[in-house]
């Protein structure tokens, strides 16, 4: 079995910024509500490696793994995969930019498969993306917007 993922916001700010802030890996935990940190490992080209470690669960739950993401700047495009897989027999992931006339469309898309002992099933876990992804995408509008409006201002 597998499951499948997408999600998009549109972000009132130039292609450029957006792209920028949401490639700087080592920002996430200000960047996104449930990061505690980020830590870089390797950096080779475009691709970088790094540790995620989440903020507790209400239970009191952190959880880490390590992946990898390759950024190709010339088609606004990142594809990304778990190296520590954790709870998932594999998960990757596709982000894709695209500037529009309202500002710029951030897409991702997450193509997973949960290990059979599992805490959640692939149902479960693509009705927790989904549902964290809007929060994690109107936060990062929020977060972008504002550096854009400050970039205006100065």
């Amino acid at each position: 079995m597998s499951a499948h993922t997408e999600n998009t916001v549109t972000i009132d700010a130039p292609l450029d910024l957006v792209w920028e802030m949401t490639n700087d890996v080592a920002s996430w935990p200000e960047l996104f509500s449930e990061y505690a940190s980020a830590e870089i490992l390797a950096r080779e080209g475009d691709t970088v490696r790094f540790r995620l470690t989440t903020r507790p669960d209400p239970d009191g739950t952190s959880w880490s793994w390590v992946s990898e993401r390759t950024a190709d700047p010339a088609t606004r495009t990142v594809r990304a995969h778990r190296v520590e897989t954790g709870a998932f027999a594999y998960m990757w992931i596709f982000w894709q930019y695209r500037a529009t006339d309202e500002g710029t469309e951030l897409r991702w898309v997450q193509d997973f498969e949960m290990k059979p002992d599992a805490p959640l099933d692939d149902a479960g876990m693509r009705e927790r993306i989904n549902r964290n992804s809007a929060v994690q995408m109107r936060r990062i509008k929020e977060r972008v917007e504002q550096r854009a409006l400050t970039r205006t201002a100065d």
